[in-house]
Order: C-alpha cells, then sequence, then structure tokens
C-alpha cells in the first residue's frame, strides 16, 4: 500500500476504571496505543467520584503517547471518535468551565434513598397506572414501557436532582442560565471544541431522555423540577461533531463519532443487523441485542436505547445488565479464594461441580429480570469438604446464570431468532464461563481477537464518516474471531437442577437489605 493512500484514526475510550487512546490504519490495525487508570474518588460510603480536571490532564496526555507511541503528529490524524462510560455527570459554569462538583459516577448510591421512596410513591404508581391506561387504549409500546417504569441508581435522575439540592449555589446557578449539565462525552466535547451537545445514545442511557420520542423526556423534567436549559442539544452518533483546537496537540483533529460505551461496543462487533447479540463482560456484564428502528419495551426490566442515531437512520439496542461481574473475581482474589483472576477458569474446570455450592453475585443488588436492588450477595450450601476450587466454580457458574436470566427475557420478549453470541471485555477471556455460555444458551459463542470492542465502534464509525471507508460491509473483514465456543447438549441437560437450585438461592437472598 502507498504511503499516500493511508489513513490514521484516533480512537479515546473513557471509561471507568481506564482512559485509553489507540491509534488506527484504515485496515483497521493498532499503531499506536497508551493508557491510564481512571482515579475513582470514594468521599464518603456508597460515594463514587472522578476529578474533572484530573480526567481531563489524563485524557490529554493519554492521546499525546499514543500519538508518540505511532510515530505520528496531529496533522497526519483524519479524524478521532469518542467512547464514554455512560450515566457519570458533571455541571459547569458556561462562563468559565469549571465545574460545580466532581463527576458524580454512575456506580454512586448517593441518592439510594431517593430511589426507594420515589419508586414507592404514590407519583410513580399513579405514572405507571395511567401508562398501563393509555397502553390498554393505545398499545403504544411506548406506554407500555411506561406501565412498568422504575427508577435506578445507575440513572442520572435522581443523582442530578441530590446535586442541585445539596451543591451549594448550583440550583441558583441553573436557573439562572450559570450552569450547564453533561455527562462524560458532553462535557468532554465542550471542553475540546466549546459546544454543549450530546449524542442520542449517551442521551438516551441517562434516564432521562424518552427513545420513543428522541427527545428529553418533558414529563420527567417537569415531574423531578429540573431546569431544561441546563440539558445539551442532542446530535447524531456521527458527524461533523467540531474540532479540537490546534493549540492542543499542534493540529487540528477533526471529531467525527461520539457515542456511550456499550453502543460503541455493539458497533465494533459488526452487529449491524437486527437480531445481533452481543455480551459485554467488564466490571459488570452487558447484554445488547440491536433491534432495528424499533425501540423495545420490556416488561422484565430490560432497557430500551438508542445504539446510534446518522442522519434518517435510528438504530435501537435493548440491554440487560448484571452489575458485579469483573468486580466480583477481583474479590474472590482480594479474599484469597483465587490467586489471580486469570486462573480462575482451570481452578473451575479442576473440579467435576461446585459440590452443591451456589453463589448469589449481588454486591449492586440483582438487576434484570430480577430487579431487587436490595438483594444481598453470598454463598449458599457451603459445606466441610467445599474446596477453594468449588467455591471459585460457584462464582463463575453464578456470572453465566445471571446472562441465562438474561437471554430468557429475550426470548420472551423479543422476536428474533438468536444463533451466535459475540463476546467481548476482559472476563470473555475465561474459557470455562465461555463454553458454560455456549452450553446453556444452546448458541455458538463467538470470541474476538480483540477486546477493545468499544475503540474499533468509535474507530469504524469515525472512519465511515470521514470517508475512510465507504460501506459498514467493508468493515466485517476486520472482524476477527480468535475461537469459537459450540455448545455441549449433554452439558444442558446436566446442569438443569443445578440451575433449579441455583433460583433457589437468590429466592433466599432477595429483599435481604
Amino acid at each position: 500500500m502507498a504511503a499516500s493512500t493511508i489513513s490514521y484514526i484516533a480512537a479515546l475510550d473513557v471509561g471507568t476504571t481506564t482512559v485509553r487512546c489507540h491509534i488506527l490504519d484504515n485496515n483497521a490495525t493498532t499503531i499506536g496505543t497508551s493508557s491510564t487508570k481512571v482515579e475513582l474518588i470514594y468521599p464518603k460510603p456508597g460515594y463514587v467520584e472522578i476529578d474533572p480536571d484530573h480526567l481531563w490532564e489524563s485524557i490529554l496526555q493519554v492521546m499525546k503517547d499514543a500519538l508518540r507511541d505511532a510515530n505520528l503528529q496531529a496533522n497526519q490524524i483524519t479524524c478521532l471518535g469518542i467512547s464514554t462510560q455512560r450515566g457519570s455527570f458533571t455541571t459547569w459554569n458556561p462562563d468559565t468551565g469549571k465545574h460545580y462538583h466532581n463527576f458524580i459516577t454512575w456506580k454512586d448510591l448517593r441518592a439510594d434513598l431517593m430511589v426507594k421512596e420515589w419508586n414507592s410513591s404514590l407519583t410513580m404508581k399513579g405514572l405507571r397506572t395511567s401508562a398501563h391506561l393509555l397502553y390498554m387504549l393505545s398499545g403504544s409500546k411506548r406506554f407500555l414501557a411506561g406501565s412498568v417504569i422504575k427508577l435506578m441508581n445507575t440513572q442520572t435522575t435522581l443523582r442530578l436532582m441530590w446535586a442541585l439540592h445539596h451543591v451549594p449555589g448550583l440550583k441558583e446557578a441553573a436557573t439562572g442560565g450559570k450552569a450547564l449539565y453533561g455527562g462524560v462525552d458532553c462535557w468532554l466535547l465542550y471542553k475540546l471544541t466549546g459546544k454543549h451537545i450530546t449524542d442520542a445514545s449517551s442521551a438516551s442511557a441517562t434516564g432521562l431522555f424518552d427513545p420513543f420520542t428522541m427527545q428529553w423526556a418533558s414529563w420527567a423534567i417537569k415531574m423531578f423540577k429540573l431546569p431544561l436549559k441546563i440539558f445539551p442539544e442532542v446530535v447524531d452518533t456521527a458527524g461533523n461533531l467540531g474540532i479540537i483546537p490546534k493549540s492542543l496537540f499542534g493540529a487540528e483533529i477533526p471529531i467525527r463519532c461520539s457515542m456511550a460505551d456499550q453502543a460503541a461496543s455493539l458497533f465494533g462487533s459488526t452487529s449491524f443487523q437486527p437480531g445481533d447479540l452481543k455480551v459485554t463482560m467488564g466490571t459488570g456484564t452487558f447484554v445488547n441485542v440491536n433491534t432495528g428502528d424499533e425501540p423495545h419495551a420490556s416488561i422484565t426490566g430490560l432497557y430500551p436505547l438508542v445504539g446510534w442515531r446518522i442522519g434518517t437512520e435510528i438504530v435501537y439496542v435493548v440491554e440487560g445488565a448484571s452489575n458485579d461481574t469483573g468486580s466480583l473475581i477481583d474479590w474472590a482474589k482480594s479474599i484469597g479464594i483465587v490467586d489471580q483472576p486469570s486462573e480462575t477458569s482451570d481452578l473451575a474446570k479442576s473440579v467435576q461441580d461446585s459440590d452443591g455450592v451456589y453463589f448469589v453475585p449481588a454486591f449492586s443488588g440483582l438487576q434484570a429480570p430480577i430487579n431487587d436492588q436490595t438483594a444481598a450477595a453470598g454463598f449458599l450450601g457451603v459445606k466441610p469438604t467445599s474446596s477453594r476450587a468449588n467455591l471459585a466454580r460457584s462464582i463463575l457458574e453464578s456470572l453465566v446464570f445471571r446472562i441465562i436470566l438474561i437471554y430468557e427475557s429475550l426470548q420472551q420478549e423479543t422476536k428474533f431468532s438468536y444463533h451466535t453470541i459475540r463476546v467481548d471485555g476482559g472476563v470473555s477471556r475465561n474459557g470455562f464461563m465461555m463454553q458454560l455460555l455456549a452450553d446453556l444458551t444452546g448458541l455458538k459463542v463467538e470470541r474476538a481477537t480483540s477486546s477493545e470492542m468499544s475503540i474499533l465502534g468509535v474507530a469504524f464509525l469515525a472512519g465511515l464518516s470521514s470517508g475512510v471507508w465507504k460501506t459498514r460491509e467493508e468493515l466485517l473483514k476486520f472482524r476477527q474471531v480468535e475461537k469459537v465456543f459450540i455448545p455441549r447438549p449433554d452439558v444442558q441437560l446436566n446442569y438443569q437442577s443445578t440451575i433449579k437450585q441455583w433460583r433457589k438461592a437468590v429466592e433466599r437472598f432477595k429483599d435481604w437489605y
């Protein structure tokens, strides 16, 4: 390939634990990388924050280091794509650019009491009843979703309400037009370009955006008394999102994509068709299905999201999440059940079964389809014969069983026929879990060579938007599968009684707190 035909794309991923930047060429090959840890701040029990100034410095340094690693200058970069964590937010003064408080992250539980009170309030009960009646009259899926609506800690809504009531001067500033609200994506775009914008995929994960109308949810903003003027303009996921000024990296860089991390991961795994199923296993587990041009109305707590909006194309996603995955394996290491996370697969395989030990993975409660924030985590059935390997196996099995619950909901609620699960994320390297996932779903499980699906997703979309690639079909050749796990029907049969007992264990741990 002649040097003149090579294009370079920068892809930035700002996660909860890591900031990483990759420089890719037009063969989707990474030629330079850099990463650094995100410093999480825990000022009080249940509070989880990020210092915006420190995050900004980290992002700039990681991007500069990635360019250096690729041996490139900023003027050689065709475009930048950005992927960010969802549900974390800050507020800032539009005149000075200074933030009023740290990022309150999606893992933060300071509004937990408010969430519980609102969910059991007469207002929310009335909202659900009204929506149910409207659904019966109209058959509208929007009202079906409204009939089972519940607030969650991972959504922005009540954490923002908390900030407006507890951060000194913020409420007055917000009503007086002196405060802007935004997620990590929105804040970063503001810092890079001066624009107060967010893309549709990031907006849809806040709990304050209606994916059925593609607008900020006026009913929610009125009900929670949030000033509408603080919210950003919702724009397309890919397009002309602004220009990074020359002063930052030595040359202007066009931003051509910004999207939420799980949507980026779906695009990176080339799940372009309705019914394509992707599972990301990192700190938590996220099960996503491309539902095409229709948002999904769930009665089991699966969440309708926007995957991407580009011009007239809107692709929706239905998501089921389990908030504890990699964090549980790290915990198992911290108390000595395993020496290293990488050994868990072999340790689990070293025994025939869990010796009747069952683990409930609920450090953050149990999400869809159980939807119990008061559930506890723990072992049940521990005996004198239970070994370290039995305990490790029960933990790994429970993480797969959680995915099975979500998958069963997807089978009941969606019209798709599923054939393959595409997996990514650090925990997807665990061979025992991936084989068990294939066995229990009866689906092929494809593990990609790269686990950096969010990076690939925003690189792909930014490259398409900039003309580096012409069609999505061109991107399919870049998907490299490292291993395919084939289901074993006899294992599924043998596990039926185990899963039945695990479900009983879950019932024991519900409503604990």
